[in-house]
């Protein structure tokens, strides 16, 4: 039946700015959930979006399922409906399964993840369990493009309920839960000089590019290995035609950090140093986003994960890791844990690989029974209170 839905979810193709595949998919999804029983809303957050330089005007919509039950745990499942890819790519690689192997667009990062929660409530519905207090499941179709529009209600949200999983997948060569995620933010800096003739009068001109050198020097080390913070010059553009004093240049700088008080030192520092101009006649603009928070481990999300440990290895017979240092790109979980000191952990999903590779991307079917048999355990443990007891 999982494979069923998933043929299903990557036979729509829902890239981050496709409205019209993320309504589709959003129908879907929500016509799944409505059909278990849910109270289902989909949700417009376009006009509470934090605008960054690449934000789209619209985005797509939000499904919030709500399942009310008889107890008093607040438990929520996350996942993501929308892809990186472009329309017209699923005609080139369609969904198919070989082997142990099930491959599509979007089917590792993160349909699967969708998948997942939709059958984990489909089981809890056929086992009659209903002893949570409210169980809510979010599926949005902005994360690959930073959740702006979503991420004030994911982080609500993560402050009203007492666990949070969320569903993206694990990998082929480990399986293992994850506690911690690098935080992303960018830098921006755009230059304005002004035109001259580079050969007959460049003292009349203004040139942005030794502007824009003299910043990107005076803030190539600020970079903190010993906290994990992460700032490089990345990208840099100046200049129309050789013989022209460049007028405008910008650069663009990637930022990760560990944890969340680490974003206020940097953009700190970088608006400190930016004030010390080497042509004072230049205007310059610095811009500092944060594209996302980190996912700091915690003693609460610790004990989830050593939960679920021990009912992978003992009711399931498979090792799982459970990692509480930070790795790979950003996650969803980390606004869900930003006002919270209730467990947030990440990678409930398949085993997968290929996330964003266009060619090679799918999951592993042998993870399909493992992680929902684990998903639908931690849901009634959490149910029950038996985390941490």
């Amino acid at each position: 039946p999982l494979l069923d839905s998933l043929s299903q979810l990557v036979g729509i193709e829902s890239g981050s700015r496709d409205l019209e595949g993320l309504e589709k998919i959003s129908d879907l999804i929500a016509g799944k959930l409505k059909a278990l029983g849910g109270e289902v809303e989909l949700i417009d957050t376009s006009a509470e979006a934090y605008r960054m330089e690449d934000t789209p005007e619209k985005m797509g919509r939000v499904v919030r399922a709500t399942f009310k039950g008889t107890g008093k745990k607040k438990i929520m499942l996350i996942a993501h409906m929308d892809t990186v890819y472009t329309v017209g790519m699923l005609g080139k690689q369609p969904f198919r399964v070989e082997g142990d192997k099930a491959y599509g667009l979007g089917i590792a990062d993160d349909k699967q993840g969708v998948a997942v929660i939709i059958h984990t409530v489909a089981m809890l519905q056929a086992l009659k369990f209903k002893e949570y207090g409210t169980l809510t499941v979010l599926i949005n179709g902005d994360e690959e493009i930073s959740s702006p529009a979503s991420r004030g209600l994911i982080t609500r949200l993560g402050g009203e309920h007492d666990a949070v999983l969320s569903f993206e997948g694990a990998s082929v060569k480990e399986d293992k839960l994850s506690l911690a995620t690098a935080g992303i933010a960018s830098v921006t800096l755009n230059v304005a000089g002004k035109a001259s003739h580079a050969g007959s009068a460049p003292e009349l001109g203004v040139n942005a590019l030794y502007e824009l050198s003299h910043q990107v020097l005076q803030m190539r080390d600020l970079s903190d290995p010993a906290t994990g913070l992460k700032m490089n010059w990345t990208i840099s553009k100046s200049g129309t035609n050789r013989n022209v004093i460049p007028a405008s240049a910008t650069a663009a700088a990637d930022v990760r950090v560990l944890k969340v008080s680490d974003y206020d030192r940097i953009e700190q520092q970088v608006q400190e140093r930016v004030k010390k101009q080497l042509i004072p006649e230049a205007k310059v603009e610095l811009k500092f986003e944060r594209r996302r928070p980190p996912l700091e481990a915690t003693d609460a999300s610790r004990a989830l994960a050593a939960h679920a440990q021990r009912i992978y290895k003992d009711e399931i017979g498979k090792p799982l890791g459970a990692d509480d240092k930070a790795a790979g790109g950003g996650t969803d979980a980390a606004f869900a844990a930003l006002k919270t000191k209730a467990p947030v952990v990440e990678r409930f999903g398949l085993q997968g690989f290929g996330a964003h590779s266009a060619d090679a991307e799918y999951v592993l079917i042998d993870s399909i029974e493992p992680r929902l048999y684990l998903a639908t355990r931690m849901v009634m443990d959490l149910s029950r209170n038996k985390i941490g007891n």
